[in-house]
């Protein structure tokens, strides 16, 4: 056996075991050395019973006094043992009465688990247990002994197992690393020794030691990992530059036409983004362009520059928004900067009638509907498009990779691949833009408009609700608006719909002068819509909304943000929903309130977000918090999951990966090739896009 050997040589591992080991990039032997332990047990002494502390896991030498079957709310086996120091309790919950039979009084039992406190002793909830045989010697291990995670129902004995087989092939072959010249100039340890130091620790190594992420060993294959993800971005990046899109000629006296119809001028950032997106327009390569800014930031009417352009050179545009409340306002607003340049602008909704969406299909294949506008109903089979040059995609972490790629088949008809703008409001920190997207080239929009007012945000316990709603009462009677946000509850869209529906119902009673409207997302699309026109025309004066209206709706005289249960939401989507107010010139306020008591981290949460209106710092506060995979919507997916690394704890290493990768690619093409393999396996993930 070797480490390329398949998993099915190694016992105990048929097709369905392989099969959900592939689910974690697992298809060779070689490839359990890169499933770290995420835990060590020291087995290299007896502790007596009287030296156990409470909570610590030992291994004890006692010997078996009684056991007894206990009935109660969950049967367990009762073991009563005892050694030189003193007493201990041992509680089996699973056992057969093979094992029943084993536990005879006055056996030798070797076990190791947690020490907690038992009735007038010590105890071990299910530790691990061995009967040893009368003449049988107990045979410490010299060194701390690893423990793997389980994985999707493969248990944790079973992969130490195989992985003990992996080490043992290890042992005899080379494992293909960098070059000695490579490892030398950046200081880096062979792979080959840092595995074995990870896998079979030196004697008298400390568990803290080893798992401490400034361990050379650990940042040594954190850094492969991260290392491959750069390799498959970049290729992903190389391999886009291989297909052809239409070159555009940029017109600056449409541009000045557009930009005339505004009450106000562009900031700095929005004229540099602006001039970016141009000169990738005119290349006859696509643009893989990804616009990041703060909410408020003007990235709208960035993306519909772009599109302007895209329009006067022949050709179609889609912009594709991550809910229908969204693509309406798109729709709204390129109804109002280009419908005077005599751009035909149509919004493709998912909840129009037949006989309407039959003419706007129409309209598309012909070339005569040139900017359509949607949410995924833009990629449906029905849609044929004439002469596709550019897609912006609004709130990218929203759409997978799937959607990406069948936007691009949308375009086969002109044999050109579209110019792709990605517009995100919620900034990305840099370690994870690296990581991530570092296919695409990055603009920021990194300045508000001058008249932007600074929010003020405060924190607000449950119980003084009265109080605000007085405050509220106030508010309105000087003109002015309120969004009450109900909270956030994933598991349903019903269950949220009738949250909001009661807070409505006791805010109404409340405050019976005002004019309280409901909107969420089971109302129909033209009800949804005519409520947002009655807020923006102050026909309604507090609406009451589930996180619908987290993007894009723009309403200047809102000036109180309430965001019910603020400790259920996370930081981006607390950032975004603050982000509705502040858009006119009045003072605007955010009241997050609160249930008590509050967890360490939802208290770490609200803090951030009142300390702070900077979106890139919450961002990286995010990071810290919740990790790259929440933020990014994959945590369920695993979707371009990392295995080992983490962004915030090992940014060091993800600054170092950008600098290696290319060097890898241009020096040591091979061992990118083997990279790749080695952290994805068969997988074409990297190449998808």
């Amino acid at each position: 056996m070797t480490l390329h050997s398949p998993l099915t040589d190694l016992p105990g591992i048929g097709p369905a075991v392989a099969e959900k080991l592939n689910k974690r990039h697992i298809y060779r032997v070689g490839d359990f050395l890169f499933l770290l332990p995420y835990k060590y047990q020291d087995r290299t002494a007896i502790t007596p019973i009287a030296d156990l502390i409470y909570g610590e896991f030992a291994q004890v030498l006692v010997t078996v006094q009684s056991a007894r079957v206990q009935y109660g709310r969950q049967r367990s086996l009762v073991i009563e043992c005892r050694d030189n120091s003193g007493l201990l309790t041992v509680r089996l919950f699973h056992f057969s009465k093979a094992q029943m039979r084993l536990f005879q009084p006055d056996k030798r039992l070797l076990v190791y688990g947690q020490a907690v406190e038992g009735q007038g002793r010590w105890a071990m909830l299910h530790p691990e247990t061995k009967v040893l045989k009368t003449d049988e010697t107990v045979q410490l291990s010299d060194k701390l002994t690893p423990v793997y995670p389980s994985t999707l129902g493969v248990g944790s004995v079973k992969i130490s197992r195989w992985a003990g087989i992996a080490l043992a092939c290890l042992a005899k072959e080379d494992l293909h690393d960098f070059p000695d010249d490579f490892l030398q100039q950046h200081r880096l340890s062979p792979l080959k020794d840092a595995l074995k130091a990870i896998h079979q620790p030196q004697v008298g190594q400390r568990e803290s030691d080893i798992l401490n992420p400034e361990n050379p060993h650990l940042k040594r294959v954190v850094l492969d990992e991260l290392l491959a993800k750069q390799i498959g971005m970049l290729r992903k990046k190389a391999q886009a530059k291989q297909v052809s899109a239409f070159a555009l000629r940029i017109d600056d006296g449409l541009q000045s036409r557009l930009l005339q119809q505004l009450p106000f001028t562009l900031t700095r950032a929005q004229q540099r983004v602006i001039s970016e997106i141009f000169t990738d327009l005119t290349q006859s390569r696509p643009m893989h362009r990804l616009v990041q800014g703060d909410v408020g930031s003007g990235k709208t009417l960035v993306a519909f520059s772009a599109v302007l352009q895209a329009v006067a050179n022949g050709l179609q545009a889609v912009v594709m928004a991550p809910t229908e409340i969204l693509s309406e306002q798109h729709h709204q607003q390129a109804l109002k900067l280009l419908a005077t340049l005599s751009v035909k602008t149509v919004w493709l909704s998912g909840k129009i009638t037949a006989k309407k969406r039959r003419e706007l299909l129409a309209q598309i294949a012909d070339g005569s509907a040139q900017v359509i506008i949607g949410t995924h109903a833009l990629f449906q089979d029905d849609v044929v498009y004439r002469r596709l040059g550019l897609a912006v995609i609004d709130e990218q972490h929203r759409f997978g990779v799937h959607q990406r790629l069948l936007l691009k088949e949308k375009a086969e008809n002109s044999g050109q691949t579209p110019h792709m703008l990605v517009m995100t409001a919620t900034p990305i920190p840099r370690t994870l833009a690296m990581s991530y997207y570092a296919d695409l080239d990055t603009s920021v929009i990194d300045a508000l408009p001058p008249d932007r007012q600074p929010i003020v945000t405060v924190l607000l316990a449950d119980n003084r609700r009265a109080e605000l709603i007085k405050r509220i009462k106030a508010l309105v009677a000087t003109g002015q608006q309120v969004y009450w946000v109900c909270p956030l509850i994933e598991e349903s869209d019903l269950l949220q719909a009738q949250a909001a529906e009661d807070i409505h119902a006791r805010l109404a009673e409340s405050l019976p002068t005002l004019n309280v409207g409901l909107l969420h997302g089971r109302q129909k699309s033209d009800e949804k819509a005519q409520i947002i026109a009655d807020f923006q025309a102050n026909k309604i004066h507090l609406l009451v909304s589930t996180t619908v209206i987290e993007v894009g709706v723009d309403v200047p005289n809102a000036t109180l943000m309430v965001i019910e249960n603020a400790e259920r939401f996370g930081l981006a989507q607390l950032h975004q929903l603050r982000g509705r107010v502040g858009r006119g010139s009045e003072k605007s306020f955010c009241v997050l309130l609160f249930q008590q008591p509050l967890s360490q981290t939802a208290r770490q949460r609200l803090q951030v977000i009142r300390n702070s209106q900077d979106g890139f710092e919450i961002a990286k506060e995010d990071l810290k918090i919740r990790g790259a995979g929440e933020i990014l919507g994959t945590k369920q997916t695993g979707e371009m999951s990392l295995r080992i690394a983490d962004l915030h704890r090992d940014s060091d290493l993800v600054e170092m990966a950008f600098t290696l990768a290319q060097q890898l690619m241009t020096q040591y093409p091979e061992m990118a090739d083997e990279l790749i393999v080695r952290w994805v396996g068969h997988a074409e993930e990297y190449l998808d896009v």
